[in-house]
């Protein structure tokens, strides 16, 4: 299905139960919506499952360059505004993260719950920003399939590298597919986000913080600040898990997510 409000065609799948409550997933970069299937699938028949692919990635347009990742927050809002989602549950990972927080401090009162995962508030640090434009010029370079062997190498747990052959096929793939021209603008518009870390201590809603206890990219003690400012917040720590906590361990994942939405009905 396709959501044309935000100004280009955004590629989005509404699963659930148009009565349930609303969750809406959010992917981390520079994948799709398709590595959320674990829980969609997990969901019980009183939610309402909604995943999208972010501008330039998936199916989804790669639209006009450069990206903001105000841009971003726009289209998740056109996406609710277009589906009539009240009081929506935001689940992102990683730059899912990012989006879903930018999205409460714009619109606090919109949501029910927020569930952020392998994520972190703060904005890049210069060696994050560094990094970044090293990518940049990688895929620049035309070595496409070089950045998506870096990535899978940062992105998973080392021994996940070995045994998940079909997650990391899954990934290599994704970011192969993808344009070139919206990675670099993505990479581009991370680099420049905002700092979210003031806000934390006014987020008011039940709030789940997941993290894969050996993420490299937004560590452990990344999600501790989360937890030791937002108020009330649940930390879960995911064992034998990298960045891509939801890929690489589901059957955990996906416990901590279904007891959290237990409290939501």
């Amino acid at each position: 299905m396709w959501n044309k409000t935000s100004g280009l065609n955004q590629f989005y799948n509404d699963r659930g139960n148009e009565d349930g409550i609303p969750v809406i997933f959010i992917h981390g970069f520079p994948f799709d919506s398709s590595t959320w299937e674990n829980q969609v699938v997990a969901l019980p028949s009183n939610f309402r499952p909604v995943v999208y692919d972010v501008r330039g990635h998936g199916q989804s347009e790669v639209g006009d360059i450069p990206y903001s990742l105000e841009f971003l927050v726009d289209d998740l809002f056109a996406l609710i505004e277009n589906l009539e989602l009240q009081q929506p549950i935001l689940c992102g990972l990683s730059m899912g993260g990012y989006i879903a927080l930018r999205a409460y401090e714009k619109w606090p009162g919109l949501f029910k719950a927020l569930i952020l995962c392998d994520t972190r508030a703060e904005g890049d640090s210069n060696t994050a920003k560094i990094n970044r434009a090293h990518a940049i010029k990688t895929i620049w370079n035309g070595d496409i399939k070089k950045y998506a062997e870096d990535s899978v190498k940062n992105l998973f747990w080392s021994e996940n590298i070995l045994s998940k052959i079909p997650e990391i096929v899954q990934i290599k793939s994704i970011i192969e597919k993808t344009s070139p021209d919206a990675l670099c603008a993505a990479l581009m518009a991370l680099a420049a986000r905002t700092d979210s870390t003031e806000i934390l201590t006014g987020i008011n809603i039940p709030t789940l913080i997941i993290v894969g206890e050996h993420d490299k990219i937004t560590p452990p003690i990344a999600a501790e600040f989360l937890h030791e400012n937002i108020n009330g917040s649940e930390l879960v720590i995911i064992k034998k898990a990298g960045h891509l906590s939801n890929l690489e361990n589901p059957e955990e994942f996906n416990k901590a997510l279904l007891h959290f939405l237990e409290n939501m009905q």
